[in-house]
């Protein structure tokens, strides 16, 4: 049943935190190990370099640092928080083990049920409606879904082959989401996957770990993500009982500058309506939402009703858009 405009979420952000490394990869190491030329890698990268975990850093541990930061900031009882969702691609610090237990033995939350969700770029939209969609309203019962994958690590920076994936750099997320006192209501979401698109990324084990590759030249994924994004779109504000005329911020994954803009067009918004991350960061995986989310907070750019649409991507291929009212104060 769509939900009328200013009537409560069932449930909600409460808080989000990002937290990046220290490493750095550049565009001239990039040159180097590949061969491509620096004006063929600045058409993926946009910038000049972005975060990438460091060799003696580990992704769980800057999920615990955004995950401490919201416990704290917000005066959190770990006691309170009953689920601890770890979303991401699966490629974790380590195989066959729980980041979502480390996170949780780490935070002193010895309650909850912890368990990872994989759906790739994708996942922490998907980990957000499992949270949201079992809290029960009004209750001081807490989730936190956080990000925190090596997804730089995947990444051949050897092969010409693979300079669309250039960009792919690390970071960490948190949301803690209540069913009270958020600051972001949860209102609705619709997601969608083509499985057609299945085997056209895959990853293929060596020695030093896992790569990933694209696998043939199909065309018309671009495409794909316009037409997927603008169905998903129509189809979450409907349930929302919103118009596109009241979407504040629509904050996207930040792997392809040009389908950002793409989208953007296609729907008659501009692009003051989103956020471009992209010479800066490059793509977070599936943190480039909540990074954004955070921006547009920082800077007060959002005043209380606003709609905030999230469209997110994924491996697979799914697509999913989330609405968010934020309430102020």
């Amino acid at each position: 049943m769509p939900i009328e405009p200013g009537a409560p979420a069932r449930a909600g952000i409460v808080d989000v935190e990002v937290a990046f490394p220290e490493g750095r990869i550049t565009v001239d190491q990039l040159h180097e190990s590949s061969g491509v030329s620096l004006p063929e890698i600045l058409e993926i990268t946009h910038g000049k370099e972005f975060p990438v975990l460091a060799p003696e850093e580990q992704a769980w541990e800057l999920a615990v640092d955004a995950a401490s930061t919201i416990l704290d900031r917000t005066g959190t009882d770990p006691a309170t928080v009953g689920k601890v969702i770890y979303a991401g691609s699966g490629c974790w610090d380590m195989p066959f083990w729980s980041p979502a237990a480390k996170v949780a033995d780490e935070l002193g939350i010895t309650g909850a049920h912890c368990f990872e969700v994989v759906n790739f770029c994708n996942a922490l939209m998907t980990g957000l409606g499992i949270a949201a969609g079992g809290i029960a309203p009004g209750g001081d019962e807490r989730a936190l879904v956080v990000v925190g994958e090596r997804f730089s690590g995947v990444v051949d920076r050897a092969d010409p082959d693979s300079k669309g994936l250039f960009n792919f750099g690390d970071a960490a997320a948190a949301l803690l989401v209540g069913g009270s006192g958020h600051s972001f209501g949860y209102l609705a979401s619709s997601a969608h996957t083509d499985p057609s698109w299945c085997d056209h990324y895959g990853g293929e084990y060596h020695d030093g770990g896992i790569r990933l590759r694209r696998r043939g030249n199909r065309k018309g994924l671009a495409e794909a993500y316009t037409d997927n994004y603008v169905a998903l779109v129509e189809q979450t504000l409907e349930r929302a009982g919103r118009r596109l005329a009241d979407v504040r911020y629509l904050l996207v994954n930040q792997n392809d500058r040009n389908v950002q803009h793409r989208l953007l067009k296609a729907l008659d918004l501009s692009p003051d309506r989103s956020v471009f991350n992209h010479s800066e960061l490059g793509h977070m995986g599936c943190a480039d939402t909540a990074i954004a989310l955070r921006q547009v907070w920082d800077r007060a750019a959002l005043d209380d009703g606003d709609l905030v649409l999230l469209a997110a991507s994924g491996m697979g291929f799914s697509w999913s858009v989330t609405a968010l009212e934020y309430r102020a104060g």
